[in-house]
């Protein structure tokens, strides 16, 4: 588990929750209403309502189920991403399919969990996300991956001319290991901004907007040698 926790004197980090099943929703405000350095600031029961929840109240992060009524998880991702472009989306669902999973990176989701996740790591997950990083269950990253590799085009050749660095391409094949930026820190023996920056880097250079797009983008385009 990532040793993040919150900084003394640092805001707390605003949390909305968008869940259809009643019981679930209101446990988790319950608990994710106590974890130290998070607000939950509001919670609704379908796509629509929590789209226009999330423009009343700017949330940080927002914890999206797949299934809803009126709005899919999907659909309100892309909505609220274009009204509050600032928030981090973290799906929280009981959907297993590498198609939802896919489709919540393409519509811009940071953060990708299932409902047997523990409030830990649910609450460490919104953490992750509000410092701008990206998180997904250990069992769908073996699942992304293997999309990954079922888009991989052989005939590509690996000169794409993006030019990333050496320095680049070692980060980005440990952001595919899923570290975070700490942890790339510590491998690399370099700074936690160096890592920013390197991401910065190499999203402007892919032209991408999250990390795990340009995971994504690399391992189509045989930018790495993943197993």
């Amino acid at each position: 588990m990532s040793e993040l926790t919150t900084e003394p004197g640092r805001e707390p980090i605003r949390v909305l929750v968008v869940d259809d099943q009643e019981l679930f929703r209101r446990g988790l405000t319950m608990l994710l209403g106590v974890e130290p350095g998070v607000e939950v600031v509001g919670e609704a029961g379908d796509g629509i309502e929590g789209t226009a929840l999330a423009e009343r109240t700017a949330p940080d992060v927002v914890l999206l189920d797949i299934r809803m009524p009126k709005r899919s998880g999907i659909e309100a991702c892309l909505a609220i991403k274009e009204a509050v472009p600032t928030a981090k989306i973290v799906m929280l669902t009981v959907s297993d399919e590498e198609a939802d999973l896919y489709e919540a990176v393409k519509s811009g989701a940071a953060g990708y969990l299932l409902k047997d996740s523990s409030i830990e790591e649910v609450a460490q997950a919104v953490r992750v996300v509000a410092d701008g990083q990206s998180l997904i269950s250990p069992s769908m990253a073996v699942k992304l991956i293997d999309e990954f590799k079922q888009m991989s085009r052989p005939e590509r050749d690996h000169a794409s001319g993006l030019r990333l660095t050496d320095r680049e391409l070692e980060v980005l094949r440990l952001v595919a290991k899923g570290m975070n930026n700490r942890e790339i820190a510590k491998e690399l023996f370099i700074s936690d901004n160096t890592v920013k920056n390197h991401v910065r880097n190499i999203l402007e250079k892919l032209q991408l907007h999250s990390r795990m797009e340009a995971v994504m983008y690399a391992v189509k385009e045989k930018l790495l040698d993943l197993p």
